[in-house]
């Protein structure tokens, strides 16, 4: 609810984070016209292949007590997917779900599923952030005209990511914290930037990027920042030559 109340008007959820029936019962409870909330949610892959995908689908509405779901992404590229996708396929047909697509897969696995489904994936959900930027799995995305959003926006803040002197020299320059920067950072790259934070003074600061725009020679200055390896690597594809480290 705080989140709500401090205008955030997408919320990101999942099977595996175990709030389903907590989001539900906000969504519901809130003064805010559920056409103007976006809820996603994910399918883990223990649901996975046709059936219980579909059975998982409806059990989700159910518990969130949701007549659609904005989002429903497919959260790993394990397990019987392909299966699991068809579900998505038929519910988004039905109106069960206004849009489906999925979650950490990389350009094989995300072009594999485009070429052999009838409806592409509209969003693909990844690990981006200043330490590992994913310009080649965005570019393949934009080629295909689905949408990348990102996880971890702010690398859960490890490695130093609030203080790093890049991002702090430029958020000096718009009086705007490091994380405001990096939020504007996504944006500007036509990224959808899920920014986590318990806190509603947070939550509001992480709202206030949409008065200023980063320069050309600040958008250039991120890359200089030292890339790292993800956070929570997958089987699928991640680039993982030298020229991924800079600095």
């Amino acid at each position: 609810m705080d989140a709500l109340d401090a205008g955030y008007r997408h919320i990101d959820t999942a099977r595996l984070y175990g709030n389903e029936n907590e989001v539900g019962e906000a969504v519901n409870a809130t003064s805010v016209p559920r056409d103007e909330v976006f809820v996603t949610t994910k399918i883990w892959f223990n649901n996975y292949g046709y059936e219980k995908a579909k059975a998982a689908i409806d059990d989700t509405l159910k518990r969130m007590k949701l007549d659609y779901l904005d989002l429903m992404l497919l959260h790993q590229p394990y397990n019987d997917y392909y299966g699991a996708y068809r579900a998505l396929e038929e519910a988004y047909k039905a109106g069960k779900l206004r849009a489906i697509g999925v979650s950490n897969f990389y350009p094989d696995r995300l072009n594999d599923l485009i070429a052999f489904n009838e409806i592409k994936p509209q969003v693909d959900q990844i690990e981006i952030h200043p330490y590992f930027q994913q310009e080649f799995a965005r570019a393949n995305m934009e080629a295909y005209g689905v949408q990348t959003e990102s996880w971890a926006a702010f690398v859960r803040g490890k490695d130093g990511i609030f203080t790093n002197p890049i991002l702090e020299e430029i958020g000096k320059k718009y009086n705007k914290s490091t994380a405001q920067i990096m939020i504007r950072w996504q944006l500007q790259r036509g990224i959808v930037c899920l920014a986590k934070s318990s806190s509603p003074k947070r939550m509001a600061q992480n709202l206030d990027v949409f008065d200023f725009n980063l320069t050309e020679e600040d958008m250039a200055a991120s890359p200089n920042l030292k890339i790292k390896d993800p956070l929570y690597p997958v089987c699928s594809w991640v680039p993982r030559h030298k020229s991924r480290y800079t600095g």
